[in-house]
């Protein structure tokens, strides 16, 4: 059976996070190393964060998440990091794809009302966001049909390997 609750510690981050923020480019010669590149995510914009992130933390972030250039490892390495899930008002296309590709959760919502270090709860079955600590908070989001197939399978190819490509 598919996951569909995730929770964990929010991470929050401002508009245009570029991908020069989440993967330092002075660090280039890792993204052949990964799991090391890994290491180093975000550590430009908030050095706690890799210090501090614990699997199943989340990214939350506003608008245009992910903007810049194409670097394809960024979403890897965030996922390495241990975050389940990026929740931000907008993300960039490129980043977005590239997300999806690797099986990394990306939702689109309204994040204006979830701050730092806020326990949240989301249903990918129920399309909703909510507060541990606070039960009136709600938000809702929508992933698309293929997108939940892609992830399910854990990323674009293994979905090509066991679906047929014309599906897409």
């Amino acid at each position: 059976m598919e996951k569909t609750i995730y929770e964990g510690k929010v991470w929050k981050f401002d508009d245009n996070v570029s991908t020069d923020s989440i993967a330092p480019g002075r660090l280039m010669h890792l993204r052949s190393q990964p799991e090391e590149y890994a290491k180093h995510v975000f550590e430009d914009k908030n050095p706690e964060f890799v210090k501090n992130v614990k699997e199943g933390d989340l990214v939350v972030a506003g608008s245009n998440f992910g903007c810049g250039s194409s670097r394809e490892f960024a979403p890897l390495i965030i996922k390495l990091a241990g975050v389940s899930a990026i929740l931000a008002k907008s993300v960039a296309r490129i980043f977005y794809r590239n997300a999806v590709n690797i099986g990394m959760l990306v939702i689109e919502c309204d994040t204006e009302d979830i701050h730092e270090g806020d326990e949240i709860v989301f249903d990918l079955s129920r399309g909703e966001v909510t507060k541990k600590n606070d039960p009136s908070f709600k938000v809702t989001f929508q992933l698309g049909k293929i997108q939940k197939r892609i992830l399910e399978e854990g990323g674009l190819l293994n979905y090509i390997e066991k679906y047929d490509f014309a599906e897409l």
